[in-house]
């Protein structure tokens, strides 16, 4: 009995006083940068990470990769490496779109806005404010 009522507790993301335990999901904006491809002047862009978190599940932009460097589905509570450990010239994705952290977050962040028809898609400024 204890066992099962402790499972669903910590299943359902409370303590034992019954309030909600706060699972950090990172902070509520991100400015997204280059740091291994950078350009020659380069344009940190604006991320609303919690007005994302509020429509969308965690794998829809975050994943893995396998011993093989394949890419591999996120599971909820994996670790969340930075896109560029993987995206960048010298990793070997031979993706074009995907090769660099920009081409990456332009591919996935304006493919999305383009079918969701929501969000900028095509003014620079909407994202790498000035």
């Amino acid at each position: 009995m204890y066992a099962a009522a402790f499972a669903l507790t910590l299943g359902l993301g409370f303590t034992t006083n019954g309030m909600a335990v706060d699972v950090d999901k990172g902070p509520a904006e991100l400015i997204l940068k280059s740091t291994i491809d950078a350009a020659a002047t380069p344009k940190p862009a604006t991320f609303a990470h919690a007005k994302h978190q509020e429509r969308l599940a965690c794998k829809e932009c975050h994943h893995s990769k396998d011993a093989a460097g394949k890419q591999v589905a996120y599971v909820e509570g994996q670790k969340i490496e930075k896109c560029e450990s993987c995206h960048n010239k010298a990793a070997g994705i031979t993706n074009a779109k995907v090769v660099t952290f920009k081409d990456a977050a332009h591919t996935n962040c304006k493919g999305c806005h383009t079918e969701k028809k929501a969000g900028p898609t095509t003014k620079c400024v909407e994202c790498h404010k000035k």
